[in-house]
């Protein structure tokens, strides 16, 4: 589960004319040598168009800003760069111009203290505080380096570069997200309430279809159909179907083939699926194994009409380059106060079900039947990384919230059924107490990952989220 980290980014290189010109020339090819190595492509002025591709009159800030605006539609973030003091209107100038609504990280070059003479010295230390300081006062979002200055080929600025191109990701793919809502929320299930309005005004859409429109076009396939045989093909593929009978498999991949037209007809990036209990008593059989299969494939699905919930799926999983899981905090671990159960019926990616396979859901299946709840799928995720969070909307406060979190996933023995994980996390109960507080729903995700710092950094600073990382 790795994650994918390429991504375009704009290069804004800020001089001083006082300072040495061989700093630019010799940052522009660290930059395009790491740049490489790392898959990341470069939007930055040519050595010809400015001082050495540099940017520090209002002259270079209009070309750089031209050239940003050339290629708008591809640039994720900038990182601004700072091999000397750089001037610091350029910069701001630059991002204003450009119209860009992006995420900016700004390094600057450590100094040599055998080379702190006037031919050598960059003083970027200093420079960075006064490019930060015009951000702040042009309202432009930036991000920061975890040391203050720090040179490209340090591990340390790798890793912020490549958390930095995950940023973007996350605040690029959640300014234009298109959920589906599958049917009405389930009755008894207050708890995944959500505002549309609060989401839409944030960029988030939300496109909704009645449950009896799905199921009615999938009563009108039939197990001859040519894309019904497809779908049936990629099931046996995906996973083992353990006693699941013939027609159930059947029922499934028509139900799978009308969500995936629905889905494709609206160009949609995740759904939210009722379930609980229309979809056993009016079809027969659960929608988990398709939900699952959608979640593998980057496309995340949410049970029980919990839109905010795959959308926290989302970002998850554009923050990891991974799939994630919607699963319940659901019960303690013996007497452990740092461990907890993650449980859910049974639709979670196979990524986190090495024993992957389609049987029933034995809670819903009390009160519909068991012989209607085929297609969830049982299987127990080992030992991984783990990162946790939810967003939800406040409709009280007109706000969206969200918490995140890491720990791990554990491989204590645990004798149940279902789709079912261990999770270890510090001050759990502290965690506990925050989600109950602040009327966080039941629902949570799970991510593969350590990537809590930078989904509150893409919702926080970038998203204007208010945002609780748990840490301790």
């Amino acid at each position: 589960m790795s994650a994918t980290r390429t991504g375009t980014l704009g290069v804004i290189i800020g001089n001083r004319d006082f300072f040495p010109d061989k700093l630019i020339s010799e940052a522009r090819a660290d930059l395009i040598k790491l740049f490489k190595k790392l898959e990341i492509t470069p939007i930055l002025l040519d050595d010809t168009d400015s001082k050495l591709g540099g940017v520090e009159t209002f002259a270079e800030a209009q070309k750089c800003a031209a050239l940003f605006k050339q290629h708008a539609e591809s640039i994720d973030g900038i990182l601004v760069v700072l091999p000397n003091f750089g001037d610091e209107k350029g910069v701001a100038e630059t991002i204003k111009l450009s119209g860009l609504n992006v995420p900016v990280l700004i390094q600057g070059y450590p100094d040599d203290l055998g080379k702190m003479d006037v031919v050598n010295r960059r003083d970027a230390w200093c420079g960075k505080i006064s490019v930060c300081n015009n951000l702040y006062q042009f309202g432009i979002k930036y991000s920061l380096t975890t040391k203050h200055v720090v040179s490209p080929d340090d591990e340390s600025f790798i890793n912020d570069l490549k958390n930095f191109i995950a940023v973007c990701k996350v605040v690029r793919g959640l300014h234009k997200v298109r959920i589906g809502a599958v049917g009405a929320r389930p009755g008894a299930f207050n708890t995944v309430r959500y505002s549309e309005k609060i989401l839409q005004r944030n960029g988030i859409s939300v496109i909704t279809v009645d449950l009896s429109e799905i199921l009615g076009n999938a009563n009108k396939l039939t197990g001859d159909d040519k894309p019904v045989k497809e779908k049936l093909e990629k099931i046996h593929a995906y996973a083992n179907t353990g006693k699941t009978p013939a027609d159930r498999l059947v029922q499934i991949a028509k139900l799978d083939v009308v969500l995936a037209d629905f889905m494709a007809e609206h160009s949609l990036d995740a759904t939210a699926i009722q379930c609980w209990t229309s979809l056993q008593k009016n079809y027969g059989c659960n929608v988990c194994t398709s939900m699952s299969m959608m979640s593998e494939n980057m496309l995340p699905s949410a049970c029980e009409v919990d839109v905010t919930g795959t959308l926290s799926m989302y970002a998850m999983q554009l923050a990891s380059g991974s799939p994630s899981a919607l699963v319940d905090w659901n019960n303690n671990f013996a007497d452990d106060d740092t461990k907890c159960v993650l449980f859910h019926c049974g639709n979670w990616a196979k990524s986190f079900l090495p024993d992957i396979q389609i049987s029933t859901a034995p809670i819903i299946g009390t009160s519909v039947g068991t012989e209607n709840t085929y297609g969830a799928l049982d299987g127990r995720t080992p030992a991984s990384p783990l990162t946790y969070g939810r967003i939800s909307t406040d409709d009280c406060k007109g706000v969206i919230k969200a918490y995140v979190g890491e720990g791990e996933l554990t491989n204590d023995s645990l004798n149940t059924f279902g789709n079912r994980a261990v999770a270890q996390i510090d001050n759990l109960q502290g965690l506990m107490q925050y989600v109950c507080r602040n009327g966080f729903e039941h629902h949570v995700v799970m991510n593969a990952s350590k990537t809590a710092g930078i989904l509150r950094e893409a919702f926080e600073n970038y998203l204007g989220w208010e945002t609780y990382r748990h840490s301790e």
